[in-house]
């Protein structure tokens, strides 16, 4: 497998992820008379951004590494501050992402990236873009996201931020179905 389909595999299950904790989100506030509006604003840390910011930065940075491996340009979205716009917001970058085939990112990690910052620059090859820098990156607003949801009250486990796993059908085990979130088979 390529860096580019690792990449966007890894992405398309990180954004799955994101919109399971919207839904749990929505479920909490829902469940316990808690206004929606408190989650999408909760932080771990003063100067960390808000549960709605490490969505948005996840997303930018889906939509965009792969854009960048793929040599096109990436849609930019304005900041969404309710839970309803965060869920559309990671539709909408999942569907931007999901038009990308493995093919399309077949030598990705041969291309010349560019990062330009004020804090650093320099040039990567789409391996060390990919490995070093979009997917923990990206992964680290993933499992922030999941660490505001925890300190905010909101039951999240381990197996909410893995999902259910693609198991391979092996010996007696053939034909087995991959358990759901909760452990039950599908």
């Amino acid at each position: 497998m390529s860096i580019g389909a690792l990449t966007l595999s890894a992405v398309a299950r990180g954004l799955t992820t994101l919109t399971h904790y919207v839904d749990i989100a929505q479920a909490h506030a829902d469940r316990h008379d808690v206004d929606p509006a408190a989650l999408v604003a909760a932080r771990l840390a003063p100067d960390m951004l808000p549960f709605s910011g490490q969505i948005q930065c996840a997303t930018d940075k889906a939509r965009h590494g792969l854009a960048r491996l793929t040599g096109t340009e990436a849609p930019r979205y304005d900041p969404d501050l309710s839970l309803p716009d965060l869920r559309r917001r990671i539709a909408r970058s999942a569907e931007f992402i999901n038009q990308f085939t493995p093919g399309q990112l077949d030598g990705a990690e041969d291309r010349v990236i560019q990062l330009r910052f004020p804090s650093f620059s320099g040039d990567l090859s789409g391996f060390v873009y990919a490995m070093q820098f979009v997917l923990p990156d990206f992964y680290f607003h993933v499992a922030t996201a999941h660490g505001i949801l925890r300190m905010s009250g909101v039951v999240v486990g381990k197996p909410d931020y893995l999902g259910s796993l693609d198991y391979l059908a092996l010996g007696d085990r053939a034909g087995a179905e991959s358990p759901d979130r909760d452990g039950r088979r599908s």
